[in-house]
Order: C-alpha cells, then structure tokens, then sequence
C-alpha cells in the first residue's frame, strides 16, 4: 500500500487518501464546480459521504428511478454496497470519505470521461 497521505488525480478533480489500512480508508475528493462522478455502484465496498464544503447534487437509486437532490455543506449520507449513486458539484466541492478497503470495486454505468 502506498504512504499516506497521496493524491489521485481524477478528470473531475482529485481524491486525497488520508488513510488506508486492510479495515477502512478515508479520503477527500475534491470535485470541481460542473463536473461529475461516474454513475456507479459497488458490490463490496461500503460508504459514507459527508460535504465538508460546497454543494452538490446527490443521485441515488434505492429502486427503478434515479433520485436526485441537493448534497450541502454538513450533510451526511451512506451508500451501502450496490446501491447506484453519483455527486455532480455545483460549486467547487470536498467531500469526506469513509469506506472498507475495496477500492478497485467499482462498476461503472454511464462516465461524462468515456472511462470504463
């Protein structure tokens, strides 16, 4: 495992991983205002989110319809594993991340950066 912390740059900002262990991970991502995660879900890995600064829009799926609403400064949420879910800034964002280590679990649905 790479010394934290380290940065990975991403087409829609950066992710700062504070910390990583074989139990958990903690990162921040920083978004960019007008830029957008995949659409995506995760069979394993297990998260919470929480808007340190910014706005953003949070799309959740918990059934047949994707949800979107507005992901504040301060606000919390948790995606378990395979719920589908996407952030979009509004304004240049960070978001604190909580996680279990599987970083590589990541199925991607639709990406504005043509990655698979």
């Amino acid at each position: 495992m790479p010394e934290v912390p380290y940065r990975v740059d991403k087409p829609w900002g950066y992710e700062l991983v504070w910390a990583r262990t074989d139990r958990y991970v903690g990162k921040i991502l920083h978004v960019k205002a007008g830029h957008v995660l995949s659409l995506q879900y995760h069979n394993r890995k297990d998260e919470t989110m929480h808007v340190l600064e910014g706005e953003l829009i949070l799309r959740t799926q918990p059934g047949d319809t994707l949800v979107s609403r507005p992901f504040k400064a301060g606000e919390t949420v948790h995606i378990p594993p395979r719920l589908i879910h996407q952030i979009e800034a509004v304004v240049d964002s960070d978001v604190l991340e909580a996680s279990t280590p599987e970083l590589d679990d990541l199925v991607r649905l639709q990406d504005r950066y043509g990655r698979g």
